[in-house]
Order: C-alpha cells, then structure tokens, then sequence
C-alpha cells in the first residue's frame, strides 16, 4: 500500500485549484460538493462556475496572476487539473512547503491522488488503486454502490447524535462498543434505514439501561465469550460469513501458524493479534496454555476467536478447547471452516468420492514418522477407499511403507498437494511406490496426501498424461 486513505478536513482552509477546461471544471464540481472553499486559478483565463449551485459557487474564489507566487498561507493542498506544466512545477514548490499536492495522472509529482468515492453523507467510502487503474477503482465502486443501503449516511449520523448521552452512561469502552453494534444491527438501525428515523428515536430513549442491553453481566462488565473459527486452508475468500463477522468483532484472535497474512487481516484492526502456533521442530506454548489466554480473555470480558488453519474440528484440536471452555463455564460458539483436503479437492479436481470407484474417505493424519508407524493400513487397503493424509511430508516413506506392506497396490494413484487454495500452491502427483520421490518435487507445505484411484481424475494427472502423450508422439516425428 503505497497510498494511505485519509479524510482531508476541508473546513480547515482553502484548496488550490490550478487548471482549466473539463479536468478542473470535473474537480471543481467534486470539491464544491464536499464542501470546500476553493481558489480557482484558471490557466487559460476562463473561469466557468455554471453548473455549480448558487452555495457552491460562492465558496469558489476565482484568482488571477501567477499560481507559483500565489500567497500559500493557509491552503490545505494543492490540485492541479489540466495545468500543463505547471503542474511539476507547483508541485516542486508544493512539496518544499509540506503541502500535499496532487497533478492529475502524475504520481511522480503527486503526493496525494483522488479515490473513487461513495458519498452516503456521513459516511463516505474512498476505493484507489494507488493511481494504476482507475477503472478498477470505478468497477470496485460501483459494486459497492449496488450494495451499500441508501440511508447509511442517516445512520451514521443518527449514531453521532447519541454517542456523548449514550456514553456518559456506560463506562466500560467494550459495552459501549457492543452497544452500538447492537443498535446499528438490530430493529433499531432497521428502523433508520427504513427512513423512520422518529420511531428509531423514541425505541432508543425507551432503553433504561444501555449497559444491560449492551449484555453486561450482574457486575456491570461486558460478557466476555471465546468463537473458535476455522480459517480454511488460506484463500481469504473461503471463509464464511460467520467467520468474517466473528473476526471483525473479536477484542482478540489467537491464532495458528497455519493462517494465512491475508485471512489474519480480515479481523478488526483494532484487535489485539496473539501466535500461539508452533512452527515444525520449533515448541509452541502447549495447549494447556493455549486453553488458559482463551479462558483468561474472556473472563476479563473479551470476544476472543480461536482462529485455527481448516477446520477446528479436523486435527485441529478444536474439541480439547471446547472441553478446557466448558469446564471453565466459558460460554463459546463453534464456526467451521473449509479443511486441507476438501480445498485441495476443489482447486485440483480431486474427486474425493467416485461413483463405483470410491465410495469411502479416511482422513488421518501423521505428522511424524512415528505417527504413520501406529496406524493399522490394514483397515485402508480397500481399492474403493481415498485416503487423505494431513501434515504427511516428513511420515511420507512410512505411510509409503505402511500402506505396501497392508497389501494396497503400489500402482494406487497418490498426489500431494502443497499451500493449496493459496497463490503458491503446487501438485505432484504419481503412484504410490514413487511417493517419497513426489515430496522432492514440492516446494514446501503445509502438504496433504491424497491416496486413491480419485487421484487419476484430477487435474495434475491428466495434464501429465497429455504431456506424456505429446512427448511421445514428438518421438515417433523424430
């Protein structure tokens, strides 16, 4: 992010237009109708202010002379639209002054750019793509446009005008916060955006105590409560909308070394951020200390996510958390993600179930050697049964190893799929007595194996087979 979002208070001076024709005329109309004052150099001496409302107009001061010895004292920034060359050179006297400045289409004498904006009053929403594409930013807007409410604006003023009372009477900062998203997403906040402003009114001085309505508890302090949430396998947009919800309500988010940068910022920026993963031959804190930040968090009255790689509940321990929240009488909710061999499935076209070909799946998983060397493969020699191994990159000689001596073919189809859903994720797939061979061929997990005669249908495989096809073909030409 090269552009950071601000919101210029452009009631704190005037703005310096520089230009002419229709690209200063196009910024003149957006800074007269955000409300600012503006003085208006005209490079080719033609001051158009038609289309303006008389109130707009009247905040345009139309100046003359030369811009570059203009008086500065007080300008906020400086726009300079259609300006020629002027533009690098207001920019360089802009800039020795420390005042903001944009030239249009120049980022390299700009040090500011104008987004694409959603005006809903007081609630304005800027889209930029740090001046590349403004038509990305256009298309962005629009959508936003089609699904952002009418009369949020309303809303957001509606709020304003009852912080300070409201506020005055909560004390803990958590409840009030709480206690506004209560208003904003319930029959209140409906009413608002209802146009019925007046019934919204009078259903919020009907509230006796904010604080109880906020869900404070008997000693006046907010209820704290733990959501574990499963992050999916690293694509950002696979998470559900529960878990985007829970995420941006969250005081705190433990979370695992599994998740992704781009998920972990989907929560709310203000939240705090705890690792509490464990990188491979690296301790981790251990689960009991996992359990005890949770149970501490929420005592203290926090909205704490457990936020965890996949799915909770699929080796994700999930269920030990669960019994550690419950024995503490925390109250806790359960979001589920999208797992590693599901994800896997998808972005490889792994069919996980055949019709007459699979018709069983086991998910195991053996994240050590050790860990292959207790499973029964005997009870997974079935031909018609897909076997998913997670974290099984290190054990993959041993499940190998277990599997052939079970007695399942070593002709069986196996792929391994690393960072999948992710930008980096990678395939090799092969028959089960190459297996070790295939680890050598990614770049790194996290990695799942897929053991099955499924594996043949995937996407990998039949890229193989085509270019072994063409390979051959090239040969039979020489």
């Amino acid at each position: 992010m090269r552009f950071l979002p601000v919101f210029l208070d452009l009631q704190a001076g005037p703005v310096l237009l520089i230009g002419a024709g229709d690209l200063a005329r196009a910024k003149l109309r957006l800074l007269a109708a955000a409300g600012a004052r503006v003085r208006w150099y005209a490079t080719d001496g033609h001051h158009d202010v038609s289309g303006l409302e008389p109130a707009d107009a009247a905040r345009v001061e139309l100046a003359k002379g030369d811009p570059f010895s203009a008086d500065l004292t007080g300008v906020i920034a400086i726009l300079c639209a259609g300006a020629g060359d002027l533009g690098p050179t207001m920019s360089a006297r802009a800039k020795a002054l420390g005042l903001p400045v944009n030239v249009m289409d120049d980022l390299a004498h700009s040090t500011f750019i104008f987004p694409a904006i959603v005006d809903r009053g007081d609630v304005v929403v800027a889209v930029g793509t740090g001046g590349a594409s403004p038509v990305v930013a256009r298309r962005v807007r629009e959508r936003i446009e089609a699904v952002l409410p009418a009369r949020i604006g309303d809303l957001a003023g509606f709020v304003g005008r009852w912080r300070k009372p409201i506020h005055g009477r909560i004390g803990e900062f958590p409840l009030r916060r709480r206690f506004w998203e209560r208003v904003v997403d319930g029959p209140i906040g409906a009413l608002v955006l209802a146009g019925r402003a007046d019934e919204a009114e009078a259903a919020l001085k009907d509230i006796a105590d904010p604080s109880a309505f906020a869900g404070a508890q008997d000693g006046g302090r907010a209820e704290g409560r733990v959501t574990l949430v499963g992050a999916g396998p690293g694509d950002p947009d696979l998470l559900t909308i529960k878990a985007l919800r829970a995420l941006q309500d969250a005081d705190v988010v433990f979370y695992d070394e599994l998740v992704s940068p781009e998920v972990l910022d989907r929560a709310r920026r203000d939240a705090s951020r705890v690792p509490v993963g464990r990188r491979i031959g690296k301790p981790g804190i251990g689960q009991n200390a996992i359990n005890r930040l949770m149970i501490v968090a929420a005592r203290s009255g926090q909205r704490a996510v457990r936020l965890k790689g996949g799915d909770p509940f699929v080796f994700g321990r999930g269920g030990e958390e669960v019994e550690a929240l419950r024995n503490a009488g925390i109250a806790y909710s359960i979001i589920p993600g999208i797992t590693a061999g599901l994800g896997a499935a998808a972005q490889f076209e792994v069919p996980l179930t055949f019709r007459h070909e699979a018709l069983r799946i086991t998910f195991l998983t053996a994240h050590k050697a050790r860990d292959a060397e207790t499973v029964d493969w005997s009870t997974l020699t079935d031909e018609k049964m897909t076997v998913v191994v997670y974290m099984g990159m290190t054990a993959a000689p041993s499940v190998r190893a277990g599997l052939l001596a079970a007695g399942r073919s070593p002709r069986t189809p196996v792929g391994v799929f690393a960072r999948v859903t992710r930008p980096d994720a990678q395939a090799a797939v092969g028959t089960l007595d190459r297996l070790p061979d295939l680890i050598e061929q990614i770049d790194g997990g996290p990695a799942i194996l897929i053991i099955g005669d499924v594996v043949a249908h995937s996407a990998p495989w039949r890229h193989q087979d085509l270019n072994q096809v063409m390979s051959e073909l090239l040969d039979a030409a020489e």
